[in-house]
C-alpha cells in the first residue's frame, strides 16, 4: 500500500528519506538544532519557519535561545511521525541553509523522568497533583504524565519486581509561583501523598508519594 503524508512511518523510514541529515528521531518527534551567533539570526529562522508552517498548516515546537533554535517536529493526529514531517523538515533545513546557519544534530535530546514503582497507578495522582501534569496517552505501555506546556520533562512510572526498603537516593524539586505553593503542597497530599516536612517552608515543602520517592514543592520566599 502506498504511503500518503497522512501515515505514521517509523524512524528507519525517515533516516531513509532524503534530504532529512540534519535531523534526529527522538522519542515520537525529529529534532534538530541549529547554530545561530546571534539573537537575530535566530528570530528570522523563527519567521521564516513561521510562514512554512503556516503555508502546510503543520506545526512544529520551535525553541529560540540567544545563539541557537531547537525545532521539534510531530504530527500528533498519528502519534508520532508521518510524511508531513519529512517535507517540513527539508523546507526548514532548506530556509536555515539560505540563512548562512548550520544544523547541529547531534545536540538534541528529550528527557524523561522515570519512578520506579510496584503500583505505578497509585502513585501517578500524587505527581501528576504535586507537578500539575496531564495524563500521558492510555496506549503507552506505562503510566506517564507530561507538562500541558511541553517545557519540563515526562514522568513515567516503570514496574518493580520487588519493594526496595532503603529510602531513595533521589528526589524531584518543583519551583512554582509562591501563591500556588500550599494549593499543590494540598493537592499531592490529597492524591495519595503525604508530608514529610514543612519544616523550611515557605521556602521548600518535602513530600512523598504513597511508595516513598520524593518530592520538594519549593518558592523564592525565605531563602535569604
Amino acid at each position: 500500500m502506498t504511503e500518503t503524508a497522512d501515515d505514521r512511518i517509523t524512524a528507519r523510514q525517515f533516516h531513509d528519506s532524503d534530504g532529512v541529515e540534519d535531523w534526529r528521531v527522538i522519542l515520537r518527534t525529529v529534532q534538530t538544532l541549529f547554530r545561530t551567533g546571534s539573537f537575530t539570526a535566530g528570530v528570522e529562522l523563527v519567521d521564516a519557519i513561521g510562514e512554512l508552517a503556516e503555508a502546510v498548516n503543520h506545526h512544529p515546537d520551535v525553541d529560540l535561545r540567544y545563539g541557537t533554535v531547537t525545532v521539534r517536529l510531530t504530527s500528533h493526529d498519528v502519534g508520532g511521525v508521518s510524511a508531513r514531517d519529512v517535507a517540513l523538515a527539508r523546507q526548514i533545513s532548506a530556509a536555515a541553509r539560505e540563512l548562512d546557519l548550520v544544523a547541529d544534530p547531534t545536540a538534541v535530546q528529550d528527557l524523561e523522568i522515570a519512578i520506579d514503582t510496584l503500583v505505578g497507578t497509585a502513585v501517578q495522582p500524587f505527581w501528576r497533583a504535586v507537578l500539575g501534569f496531564d495524563e500521558g496517552s492510555p496506549e503507552l505501555p506505562a503510566p506517564e504524565l507530561r507538562d500541558p506546556t511541553t517545557h519540563a520533562p515526562a514522568f513515567w512510572f516503570q514496574q518493580m519486581d520487588a519493594p526496595r526498603e532503603q529510602r531513595n537516593r533521589i528526589h524531584v524539586d518543583v519551583t512554582v509561583p509562591h501563591d500556588v505553593a500550599e494549593a499543590r503542597v494540598t493537592a499531592a497530599i490529597a492524591a495519595g501523598g503525604h508530608l514529610v516536612s514543612d519544616r523550611r517552608a515557605p521556602a521548600f515543602w518535602v513530600l512523598a508519594d504513597a511508595e516513598g520517592n520524593e518530592a520538594c514543592v519549593c518558592t523564592w520566599q525565605s531563602r535569604d
